[in-house]
């Protein structure tokens, strides 16, 4: 059993969009909200984030681009690119939409055992620069993915 909060953190740091062009995405969000285009980079090789998609490793990428919408909230634009990955399931299943609402765990492990005794297992994670990531298969639960962030300074 699990605290009353199984997130361990009611902060949200980032709404997230998959897309399926993401220079017009980003020229869109841009415009709408009156600031600059971000940079767009893509995320490293399978080797370097030991990306696991469905439980198996995968050679999936994805483009970023992060608007800061507040001083704790991006709002994150992704396209997939490359292999097998929750991005591009959302995108071939449902189109470019709202993926997921990413959270900043103070403890990762305590939130995917409490999350996944909710039956809310991990459909996909991975490390970056500074941490490391899992995204939760909520949908049927919240209608929306979760994403959980730990960071190395923690």
């Amino acid at each position: 059993m699990h605290e009353s909060n199984p997130l361990g953190t009611h902060t949200v740091c980032q709404v997230a969009v998959v897309v399926d062009d993401i220079a017009a995405y980003a020229q869109r969000y841009a415009r709408l909200l009156g600031m600059p285009v971000p940079e767009v980079r893509q995320t490293g090789p399978a080797e370097q984030t030991r990306i696991l998609y469905r439980g198996q490793p995968t050679e999936g990428r994805a483009k970023l681009a992060f608007f800061q919408a507040g001083p704790q909230l991006a709002i994150e634009l992704i396209e997939p690119v490359g292999g097998p990955s929750i991005w591009r399931e959302h995108l071939d299943e449902h189109g470019p939409g709202v993926h997921h609402i990413a959270f900043r765990v103070p403890d990762m492990d305590r939130a995917v055992a409490n999350l996944s005794d909710e039956d809310m297992p991990v459909a996909q994670s991975g490390h970056f620069a500074g941490g490391r990531y899992a995204y939760i298969d909520s949908v049927r639960q919240l209608e929306v993915m979760l994403e959980l962030l730990a960071h190395d300074d923690r």
